[in-house]
């Protein structure tokens, strides 16, 4: 079965909001253990003053601001123009066909997604951390197409729906 989607461009915000998200879930608890243990030091004798809570926050903020920093980044430059440009997909149990026109396309082939992840009115997968596609549901033409391609997320280990 070969899923044809509906054109669909990626907003930048989206594609901020996403990718800070992913970053968050897989190493926000290091920065989370960080500020803790900054927050510890205010039980240390002699030492305990306002000033760890408040570096463990700014910590904390820097954290976050760097990595939207860095996302909002990638929608600046020129090599990342290719993320938000209009693409139709044709996807397959072997490949995710993303197509500019009737002529011009990229395949990507499932072992270079490394993780892939069903919202609540979409699907992404993820390249790497600055490199992601996203799939609302309301680009597919039926319920079953959204189905198919569940079960290929599933059977490639991406997802554990």
């Amino acid at each position: 079965m070969v899923v044809k989607t509906k054109n669909y461009k990626l907003e930048k915000k989206t594609y901020i909001n996403l990718a800070l998200k992913s970053v968050l879930m897989q190493q926000g608890w290091m920065a989370a253990l960080g500020a803790l243990v900054l927050c510890l030091c205010y039980f240390i004798p002699g030492a305990s003053t306002i000033w760890w809570f408040i570096g463990a926050i700014v910590g904390l903020g820097l954290y976050i601001l760097f990595w939207w920093i860095q996302f909002y980044g990638v929608t600046q430059l020129d090599q990342g123009k290719m993320l938000f440009e209009k693409f139709s997909y044709e996807i397959n149990s072997q490949q995710i066909l993303m197509k500019i026109n009737a002529r011009e396309g990229m395949p990507l082939k499932w072992d270079q997604i490394k993780k892939a992840a069903v919202g609540k009115d979409y699907f992404v997968l993820f390249v790497n951390k600055a490199q992601l596609i996203h799939l609302p549901f309301r680009i597919f033409n039926t319920e079953n197409e959204r189905k198919f391609l569940i079960s290929v997320l599933k059977a490639k280990g991406l997802v554990k729906v």
